[in-house]
């Protein structure tokens, strides 16, 4: 948080302040519509308890089966998933023997697909998130860094920060 004070408050409000700090330590600003969407996107997957048991190309394909808004909804979920294995939790994706870059390909590619199906102003946001993928992923991976110090030596994120961070968050990974 920004005084480095566990700050109590509206869940909304500490999503947010942890997306900026998320900026500030990937020294990369996100356009407010992209940031918002993060932090709310953040907030909905609090307490998911099978994200890490989700298998996100099977939920691709059996998105690609749908239509319209129910296809949107479901392309969405897949991109929303694939951006917090990739940003916040890659050890997940290395657990299952691939590369973070997969989900971020696969995410991106599913909000494009959003973007596709759907009507002007949602299908407008999703274009503009797919485009930011690579940018949110850079503030997730923000969260993961420690809080900046000059005197500080490299930090290299340890193997249980996934399971810690999901645990405070309600998360199941496996």
């Amino acid at each position: 948080m920004r005084d480095a004070s566990l700050q109590l408050g509206a869940p909304l409000q500490l999503w947010y302040d942890l997306v900026r700090d998320g900026e500030d330590r990937a020294r990369t600003r996100l356009p407010e519509t992209i940031e918002s969407y993060l932090v709310f996107l953040l907030q909905r997957h609090q307490g998911d308890a099978v994200l890490g048991r989700r298998i996100l190309a099977l939920d691709w394909l059996c998105g690609q089966e749908l239509a319209g808004r129910d296809r949107a909804d479901a392309m969405r979920d897949v991109g929303d998933r694939c951006l917090l294995i990739a940003g916040l939790f890659p050890r997940l994706a290395e657990r299952r023997n691939v590369q973070p870059d997969y989900y971020a390909a696969l995410g991106q590619a599913a909000y494009g697909e959003v973007a596709v199906v759907t009507r002007a102003g949602y299908a407008e946001l999703f274009a503009r998130l797919a485009q930011a993928f690579e940018a949110m992923l850079r503030v997730l991976g923000g969260l993961r860094a420690p809080p900046p110090s000059p005197d500080a030596p490299p930090h290299v994120v340890s193997p249980s920060w996934d399971d810690a961070f999901a645990n405070a968050i309600g998360v199941r990974l496996h």
